[in-house]
């Protein structure tokens, strides 16, 4: 692994300087933030957007900051606090932002933190710049970065546990004010500011310490690659013979499954090639790992945007799956300059791997930056799609998720929900759009939804006997409540139109025993308990008590059921009945 170059080891001063940045900055985020009232932060998107630059300059400056160069790595800070402010500021309140929002915030953190090796990189080469030394000076940053933003938060964490234990120990004879203290709501961000600025000052300054624990997480992770890598070929090998169809039937799971593996691909070849030749593992079995993984991905990123693809076609767009589209097509590019280098290089890949990560890094924080921007609005593109989809009829207006069109699609959404519920196509249309607009939050929006779906699923299954009839809305509210007719299988109803009782009678499977459900109608509404089960207590034989339950199921999907009334026998002691009734 190269060493970093850096010429300010030694310098104690950024350790106190950064310790105390921290700690302004705590402060100055604790009154940006606060709304005067206890744990409650603002909803102001100017002092939000303020707080955010603050932050993120003070971490990026924290970072990046040498004492040869201080203009430049102020301005970087500086460039990247405006960046994420930016991006706070362009999406209003957090009442107004949808799903999209977060994740474009995410996207700037991403175009912060792959500018950060790149920055460094150019700016430590100086006139000696080459690819080469730019892309071994990235590496090594790039991984310096990440191992100091985890040690430096775990210093926190350490710090926190020790302020707890001596307000504890102090506490034990009398003395409480560290006890008070962390009970103010200015403590919390003061403390952690100027802890995590502390550490990257000490940690920065102990070059060798940095430089010890980012050769143990690469080591480590270099290990892992041929396991990892025999994993996803066996994974690939198998589809074959398993085909596709389970991948489609699992569409939500299968495109974050997929794309984590190329992710963790990745940062494990990489572990493996390292920066320099001079760095990249010598054994066999790890190179031969890294090879696999470079030669997966490009399937594996296929395979989740083919998923994605299915998915926008049966549903429609959502920032979540445009969202998830991109990290497919990231996880293509990636793929495709893996497996030209190995196609070109083999066993020599590596060579044509560092470059090729240098440009898709550049192209990386070029999108995550774009993305970033409201001059790509997936909240927009979401809503014009699922609105079009609605009017054309293509999803019937009960069966439309209102709940996400106003709450998860940004001002959009809401925009569009107003305007559906004034000027919709259809009368369902705009009623169902005026009953959205009352809703109060997800919660409530999404049990609206849930209780849509329950009874449309509950009328499609439940068999009235002896005949036909609408029943009434409280006892099919009362029927999906204590869901009465589970999941599966056949569910009957036995109900006279304006009786005061009913009977309930189900089969989850073909081999499950029959349950039965007796409601009565009171001054409180439907009550009902759950009658014993004794249909399989006569059958001494696994198979003949299966067969028995199997020709029940059949006739409960019949609806043959009806209720007799009969006469039974039971023993009673001293007036009370003891025991079950028998014949």
């Amino acid at each position: 692994m190269s060493q970093s170059v850096n010429a300010d080891h030694g310098w104690p001063q950024r350790s106190w300087g950064l310790a105390c940045a921290g700690v302004s900055v705590g402060l100055a985020l604790y009154f940006l933030t606060s709304t005067g009232e206890r744990w409650q932060m603002t909803e102001s998107p100017i002092r939000l957007s303020l707080a955010t630059f603050l932050a993120v300059a003070g971490i990026a400056f924290a970072f990046v900051v040498e004492r040869t160069r201080l203009p430049l790595s102020i301005i970087f800070a500086g460039i990247a606090g405006l960046v994420m402010a930016s991006i706070v500021y362009w999406s209003g309140g957090p009442d107004d932002w949808g799903n999209a929002d977060p994740l474009r915030l995410a996207c700037g953190a991403i175009a912060v933190a792959v500018a950060a090796p790149l920055f460094q990189a150019w700016r430590d080469a100086g006139a000696q710049r080459s690819s080469q030394i730019i892309y071994a000076t990235v590496h090594d940053r790039a991984w310096t970065n990440v191992v100091l933003w985890f040690a430096s938060w775990a210093f926190v964490g350490i710090v926190w546990l020790l302020t707890a234990l001596l307000s504890e120990l102090f506490g034990l004879i009398g003395i409480t004010i560290i006890k008070d203290l962390m009970r103010e709501a200015w403590f919390a961000p003061v403390l952690t500011g100027g802890a995590f600025g502390g550490a990257v000052g000490l940690l920065r300054d102990r070059e060798k310490i940095l430089g010890t624990l980012q050769r143990v997480v690469t080591t480590v992770l270099s290990v892992l690659a041929p396991v990892l890598g025999v994993g996803l070929v066996v994974f690939l090998l198998a589809l074959p013979f398993t085909g596709l169809k389970p991948l489609w039937d699992a569409t939500s799971a299968t495109t974050p499954i997929l794309i984590t593996c190329v992710i963790g691909a990745l940062i494990l070849a990489n572990a493996v090639i390292g920066d320099t030749p001079e760095d990249e593992a010598k054994l066999p079995v790890l190179r031969w790992g890294a090879m696999a993984l470079g030669a997966a991905m490009l399937p594996l990123g296929i395979i989740a945007t083919l998923s994605t693809g299915l998915r926008i076609d049966q549903h429609g767009l959502t920032p979540d799956r445009l969202w998830a589209l991109v990290a497919c097509i990231l996880a293509c590019a990636y793929g495709i300059a893996y497996l030209v280098a190995l196609a070109r290089r083999r066993m020599g890949w590596a060579a044509d791997v560092r470059p090729a990560n240098l440009k898709l890094a550049f192209g990386l924080c070029g999108l995550a930056l774009l993305l970033s921007t409201p001059f790509v609005s997936f909240n927009a593109l979401s809503t014009r799609d699922q609105v079009s989809r609605l009017t054309r009829g293509k999803i019937a207006p009960d069966k439309f998720d209102w709940a996400a069109l106003k709450f998860d699609f940004g001002a959009s959404g809401k925009k569009a929900l107003n305007r559906l519920a004034k000027d919709g196509k259809t009368d369902a249309i705009r009623k169902a759009a005026f009953a959205a607009q009352k809703i109060e939050n997800r919660w409530e929006a999404r049990s609206a939804q849930e209780a849509l779906a329950s009874r449309a699923a509950l009328d499609a299954r439940l068999i009235i006997v002896p005949q036909k009839i609408a029943i009434p809305d409280d006892l099919r509210t009362r029927l999906i409540e204590w869901d009465a007719c589970a999941t599966d299988g056949a569910c009957v109803l036995q109900y006279s139109a304006g009786g005061a009782s009913a009977i309930v009678v189900r089969s989850n499977c073909e081999t499950c025993e029959p349950a039965t459900l007796s409601l009565e109608k009171t001054a409180e509404g439907w009550t009902g308990s759950n009658q014993p089960q004794f249909a399989g207590s006569k059958f001494v034989d696994d198979k003949a008590r299966d067969a028995n339950r199997k020709r029940l199921a059949a006739a409960i999907a019949r609806g043959e059921i009806e209720v007799r009334t009969i006469k039974r026998r039971q023993v009673f002691v001293a007036g009370e009945p003891v025991g079950q009734d028998f014949e």
